[in-house]
């Protein structure tokens, strides 16, 4: 049985957090967590095809999507705060164990969120979402960066260019071989978002804050250590933003992640959505058995 897509907002301290979902309430929880410059909107495929046996859960990140995208007066527009209301709204939807998928920002995002209780996390599913520096792919990263290590004119130009058109439809099809299996809708709808009033200064804000993400992650490797979280990383292999090796990395610390590479780039939901949903049914079904 495949239950509809509900379209919901909670008020999370003030703001409103925008948020699909469907499957039975007292199913177990998968929650999807997006990258950038998407939203929510990644998982739109996702999301029924496994509301059969889950209660699945994908918020908007404040300043993405549908949620709320106040000033940076308002809000302060760090990973840690990005965090936060995420937490905020799972507590709001009285959701305390849950498995993770995990894309892109909603990585760090996931990692925080683990180490605050290790024992919310049921299990994770790491679609191109980063927890070693193996996984950063010059030269894509040099520049945001070196950007974040000294902010200004000449540092920032380079990482504007994260924020057009050209980039944003590039991280869709880049690494894909079939680019006719993606839909230009993704990359429309995305750029709209970028392009709203106030929202490059909101995208260069996290792009200041990301350095945070790597200082983190010896803590994320213990945790993985400690608790050997059933972890499955299906990844497009082809990704020119966070490389195979990223993936291959997590059996260092977790020996028996399962590890498969697909034959696409950063969103290989978009290309490979068939593939990446029976993964990650087979995968769920063993891990929280």
């Amino acid at each position: 049985m495949t239950y509809a897509v509900h379209h919901r907002t909670e008020a999370v301290d003030g703001l409103e957090v925008f948020y699909r979902e469907a499957g039975d309430a007292q199913a177990p929880v998968v929650l999807l967590l997006h990258g950038f410059p998407t939203s929510s909107h990644m998982f739109r495929n996702l999301i029924p095809a496994l509301s059969d046996r889950y209660r699945v859960i994908a918020p908007d990140h404040i300043g993405f999507g549908q949620s709320a995208m106040p000033s940076l007066d308002e809000f302060p527009y760090t990973f840690d705060a990005l965090t936060g209301i995420t937490s905020g709204l799972l507590d709001r939807l009285g959701v305390n164990r849950y498995a993770m998928y995990v894309q892109d920002y909603g990585a760090p995002i996931g990692w925080r969120l683990a180490l605050q209780d290790p024992k919310h996390i049921t299990a994770i599913i790491s679609q191109n979402g980063n927890a070693y520096t193996e996984g950063f792919v010059k030269p894509f990263w040099d520049g945001l960066f070196a950007y974040a290590k000294a902010p200004g004119p000449q540092t920032e130009a380079p990482v504007r260019g994260a924020l057009t058109p050209e980039v944003t439809r590039w991280q869709y099809v880049n690494g894909v071989a079939d680019q006719s299996l993606v839909s230009p809708d993704n990359w429309i709808h995305d750029q709209a978002l970028l392009d709203r009033p106030g929202n490059d200064e909101i995208q260069l804000k996290l792009f200041r804050d990301y350095p945070t993400n790597v200082d983190l992650y010896p803590a994320v490797h213990q945790y993985f250590r400690d608790s050997q979280v059933p972890l499955l990383a299906v990844w497009g292999a082809n990704d020119e933003i966070f490389g195979p090796e990223g993936a291959r990395a997590f059996q260092r610390d977790l020996p028996a992640a399962e590890i498969h590479l697909i034959e696409s780039g950063h969103f290989a939901l978009e290309s490979h959505l068939e593939t990446i949903t029976q993964q990650i049914r087979d995968f769920l079904s063993r891990a929280t058995a």
